[in-house]
């Protein structure tokens, strides 16, 4: 009679837990001290009360990260869905969850496919997620399909510069070091474009650098606004 192979840690007959689609626990620490560190330091918290600022119903989140957002949704939001891929991130913002004054339940999985049911949200949220998606016009497309016909997306990203210099300089650490060092980050991607792309209305933005002084970053570019999802 064959024998089982036993797997250190689960019973035969028990398949080990899967791995989950992001995994990125070293940039996960790194993100979790830097972002506290810029909501307060470079004004980060200010930015995401303008973005949730009016934000009411049904809400989901992709790559709520360890929920910096939370503190920030009105009391006229019922409930916020959460998503987050990358575990020790996700962990962190249940424990932010539990502190919310609005109700915050945070769960597992990928933008690409979110685990919600279509057209269940009066609104969503992309807060510098954009650019670490693995399939950029995917993930605005389960957006599109989570919304309920005109409901907003709300969005606070960072993307391509306007000048060809730092295009051309956010291309090159693209396709080289800058995906490795920051959990898969883009920084040569269109955000506007893109969600205009997937079927959504973009209603304001505006655009701005951070820091708004010095040199700038691969990253300093950066729009904020909101879009309608158009049938």
């Amino acid at each position: 009679m064959p024998t089982l192979r036993r797997t250190r840690g689960h019973s035969p007959t028990t398949p080990p837990p899967p791995r989950d689609l992001v995994h990125h626990p070293l940039f996960a620490r790194f993100y979790a001290r830097v972002g506290t560190s810029a909501d307060t330091r470079a004004g980060i918290a200010a930015l995401r009360r303008e973005l949730l600022h009016g934000v009411s119903g049904r809400v989901v989140e992709i790559g709520a990260g360890n929920g910096l957002n939370f503190p920030h949704y009105p009391r006229a939001v019922s409930e916020v869905v959460a998503v987050e891929p990358e575990r020790s991130l996700r962990r962190l913002a249940t424990a932010a969850a539990q502190r919310c004054e609005v109700p915050v339940d945070v769960v597992p999985g990928a933008a690409e496919a979110l685990p919600v049911k279509s057209e269940a949200f009066d609104a969503a949220v992309a807060s510098l997620v954009l650019c670490t998606v693995r399939d950029l016009p995917r993930s605005l497309a389960e957006l599109h399909r989570v919304l309920r016909p005109d409901a907003e997306l709300r969005f606070f990203e960072h993307g391509l510069a306007p000048g060809p210099g730092m295009a051309a300089v956010q291309r090159a650490v693209d396709r080289t070091v800058w995906p490795r060092l920051f959990g898969g980050c883009h920084t040569a991607r269109d955000p506007l474009a893109a969600i205009e792309a997937a079927g959504f209305r973009v209603v304001s933005h505006r655009s701005f650098r951070i820091p708004e002084r010095g040199p700038a970053l691969p990253s300093s570019y950066c729009v904020l606004g909101s879009a309608r999802r158009v049938d």
